[in-house]
């Protein structure tokens, strides 16, 4: 099957850096599907896994960590997906990623394809709306039946690929949605994406709100950088708020800031169930599946704003370049293979 790998960490700019492959056909066991890939999507684990290091793969490295596509096969012990199915995902950090003609992918973390969306439109979405979804219910215990309706919810980089589905689903739980975005097609598109208010992260974000009428929010979401809205977030969450991150950090993080307040605060990320292979991993399988009933019934939209083709080393270099540049408004798939 075709695939594109690494063997080397490199820049992006290196030729080398993701190489066309040839790989053998992988064969499905336990609850594994084989699913043939139409199309992938690129999200930032993507370059923060390519980025340059010191190490050499013995062979080759599939990345990639968004897809849709068809089931070929399925391991003995699957039961909720046949041959002919098509499906959505976004895998497992710990197997061989998507960016290959042929993938295998448990079931378990599958969801089935809006049938509303193209394949391209559908791999733009499982792993921001499995990161959005968890973050926001799970982690910041937000009630989706809208128990928690009128409350503030900032999403700090509302117009990133988890950004802009995180702002449809807060929506959708009646929250009042506050984003950040610093230009002016940012911010245009977090308004489309539902957002009630827009500010700008690089200029003061309390002040802002103060501005905008609420001097502190309930809850922040941080897809973008830890350390740096730390301070600030302490400054702005309310007493017994909630603030979650989706974004690692090396620095140490003053957790005694938040103790005053009584403030909670978490890590999300949605790798998590399906690394430990936790006993809840089939609640990714039902969160997919909501995604797409909503994506069908038009209460949740594609983020996908750039299609690329074929998937292919050079047009995966390119979509990495976009992401790295900063300057990425949702989200870019590629679709279709040579």
């Amino acid at each position: 099957m075709k695939a594109v790998a690494l063997k080397r960490y490199l820049p992006i700019a290196d030729p080398e850096s993701l190489l066309d492959v040839e790989l053998p056909d992988p064969q499905p066991q336990g609850h594994d599907l084989l699913v043939r890939v139409h199309a992938v999507s690129v999200n930032p684990v993507d370059t923060k896994v390519r980025s340059p290091k010191d190490k050499t793969e013995s062979s080759p490295r599939v990345l990639g960590w968004d897809a849709a596509g068809v089931v070929e096969a399925a391991g003995p012990d699957v039961t909720l997906f046949r041959k002919g199915d098509a499906v959505f995902y976004a895998g497992s950090i710990t197997r061989p990623g998507s960016n290959s003609e042929l993938h295998l992918i448990d079931e378990r973390i599958v969801g089935p394809k809006p049938r509303s969306l193209d394949f391209a439109q559908a791999a733009a979405i499982p792993l921001t709306a499995l990161t959005a979804h968890e973050a926001l219910f799970e982690r910041m215990a937000i009630d989706l039946g809208g128990r928690h309706a009128g409350r503030s919810l900032l999403v700090i980089n509302g117009a990133g690929g988890v950004g802009s589905i995180a702002i449809q689903l807060a929506k959708l739980a009646g929250l009042r949605v506050i984003a950040t975005a610093s230009r002016p097609e940012s911010q245009d598109w977090c308004r489309k994406m539902g957002a009630d208010h827009v500010i700008n992260h690089k200029e003061d974000l309390a002040a802002q709100l103060r501005a905008a009428g609420t001097p502190e929010v309930d809850y922040i979401l941080n897809t973008v950088n830890t350390s740096a809205y730390w301070t600030v977030m302490g400054d702005v969450i309310k007493p017994r708020g909630r603030i979650s991150s989706i974004v690692e950090t090396k620095d140490p993080l003053d957790l005694g800031r938040l103790m005053q307040k009584s403030v909670s605060f978490s890590w999300e990320l949605m790798f998590t169930r399906p690394m430990f292979g936790t006993p809840d991993m089939a609640e990714q399988h039902q969160i997919l599946k909501q995604v797409s009933e909503w994506l069908d019934a038009g209460r949740l939209r594609t983020t996908l704003t750039e299609k690329l083709s074929p998937i292919s080393a050079a047009t995966l270099r390119e979509a990495h370049a976009k992401l790295e540049s900063g300057k990425m408004v949702g989200k870019l798939a590629l679709e279709g293979w040579r």
